[in-house]
């Protein structure tokens, strides 16, 4: 219960500080897996997926590596979460998001 809590608060987080820098982005979780998507749909579907904006999922890969946040590097992999990654954690990587969606609008 308590990883998936902290996914949902990642998830909440990126796609609040996304939508605040004017990103399109959806996400999909469950336990402590996700899925970041650059689209303004939720993504169901193979065909959703392949239609999402990479190109905006590159930069922003990039502006976080720059960060310090490793994710995985394709915009159709899962990224996990995991006992390690606390609060502290999961601030330091909503900060640098919001940096880097600065980026990601191209």
């Amino acid at each position: 219960a308590d990883l998936e809590r902290r996914t949902h608060a990642l998830c909440d987080g990126l796609e609040a500080a996304a939508r605040d820098a004017g990103v399109s982005l959806t996400t999909n979780r469950v336990g402590g897996m996700f899925g970041l998507f650059f689209s303004s749909e939720k993504v169901d579907t193979y065909a959703q997926a392949i239609a999402c904006d990479t190109a905006a999922f590159n930069r922003f890969f990039h502006a976080m590596l720059v960060r310090g946040v490793y994710l995985a590097p394709s915009a159709f992999e899962a990224g996990f979460m995991s006992s390690a990654h606390g609060d502290a954690e999961i601030a330091h990587t909503l900060a640098a998001a919001r940096d880097a969606f600065r980026i990601t609008r191209g």
